[in-house]
């Protein structure tokens, strides 16, 4: 009973980290700019190998490994946000601006400026010079 417990509990983190790391995957390569993609793969990408070594080091039992994958595990749960707030930071020190919504959806055809002619929400942000 308690084997069919424990194996159930593995195969659940396990899944549900892969399932975390794939989410995170998917997130890097769909969104928009550096900010929103480091973002997504701090905490996903965190709670992915976090819940994935948490069924290892259950599989594993009370064995040295074990206690190698929650010094990993904790390793891990340190660096990611880590790693990714020093790429927020070094794209915004280097002037990379976040893509708004509004530019999403003029990169899409869609315009949100009211006036006429070519001028859009974006460019009247600015004053009405191009980025």
């Amino acid at each position: 009973m308690i084997e069919t417990i424990r194996f159930w509990a593995i195969v659940s983190l396990v899944g549900l980290g892969v399932f975390f790391t794939f989410v995170s995957t998917v997130g890097v390569l769909r969104l928009p700019d550096v900010y929103a993609r480091a973002h997504t793969a701090s905490q996903t990408d965190t709670l992915g190998a976090g819940l994935a070594l948490a069924g290892v080091a259950l599989a594993l039992g009370w064995q040295h490994a074990a206690v190698y994958t929650v010094l990993l595990l904790f390793f891990i749960f340190v660096t990611n946000p880590t790693a990714a707030h020093a790429i927020a930071r070094s794209a915004a020190e280097t002037g990379v601006e976040p893509q708004l919504d509004e530019e999403a959806s003029d990169a899409a055809g869609g315009k949100t400026g009211t006036g006429s002619g070519s001028e859009t929400g974006a460019e009247t942000d600015t004053g009405g010079e191009p980025r």
